[in-house]
């Protein structure tokens, strides 16, 4: 199976090189990684381009659209049979990444979540009200979707691509994580989760979320839960695979 590893990135000169070298050391050809650069100001554009070799793609977007929009942009390019989301800084480890892809390989998956709070592995203790903030918009999301996530928020997310067909993702920015898992619930995706370590940052070591992105996702997990439902996709426990191919002519990876 191949997988596609999206990493959208914005401002991170520092650490890009080293998670490009990361996933490639984590992941086994045949591989494609897709690097979306979302109009970044301190180089990392320039960066991203140096790296645009052999299974290396590289998108630009023109103006800053945020982290959903790059991930649309990514899943738009994206050619593999497994879809992974790896955020360009340091604070999620690609060698987890065996654990993330065995329930899809496996087949028992079409989802796979990595929970920052469950299983043993290393933690950086932070901020204490961003852990309450995403255990509360868990909660709200769980209510919703009645399935029964620890780690809603997560930055690492892993779909099988027929998982995703026809998906659209209509949020810029973090809201993308509450919306991505009210769509794929709705679709009757089965979906799995995996402890996974985590070396959060501090704002000043480049940390972008703020308290009006956890806001938002309130209202995110209403609106995609009550107003913008999706209609299944297929039933695993009945159907065969999905009929439709997803991005059946794949995009060119060039500057957009």
């Amino acid at each position: 199976m191949t997988v596609s590893i999206i990493i959208p990135c914005f401002n991170e000169r520092r650490t890009l090189r080293a998670i490009v070298e990361k996933v490639k050391n984590a992941v086994a050809e045949p591989r494609e990684i897709i690097v979306v650069d979302d109009a970044s100001t301190d180089g990392s554009g320039s960066i991203a381009d140096q790296l645009a070799t052999g299974d290396v793609k590289v998108v630009h977007h023109e103006k800053n659209r945020g982290k959903g929009a790059a991930m649309e942009t990514g899943f738009r390019h994206a050619t593999g049979d497994i879809v992974l989301v790896q955020d360009a800084d340091l604070e999620y480890d690609p060698r987890d990444y065996s654990e993330l892809l065995s329930p899809i390989m496996n087949g028992d998956a079409d989802v796979v979540f990595g929970s920052r709070f469950m299983g043993g592995r290393p933690h950086r203790v932070v901020y204490f009200w961003h852990m309450v903030g995403n255990r509360l918009l868990t909660l709200l999301s769980n209510i919703f979707t009645n399935i029964n996530l620890t780690d809603m928020e997560t930055g690492y997310k892993v779909f099988r691509r027929e998982a995703l067909n026809g998906l659209r993702i209509e949020e810029q920015r973090f809201g993308f994580e509450p919306e991505i898992t009210a769509k794929l619930a709705q679709r009757r995706c089965r979906f799995y989760e995996v402890g996974i370590s985590y070396y959060g940052r501090t704002y000043a070591e480049g940390k972008k979320i703020g308290w009006r992105d956890g806001v938002r996702a309130f209202y995110v997990i209403l609106k995609y839960n009550l107003w913008r439902r999706e209609a299944p996709l297929f039933d695993p426990a009945r159907d065969s695979e999905p009929e439709i191919e997803i991005f059946p002519t794949p995009v060119p990876a060039q500057r957009s």
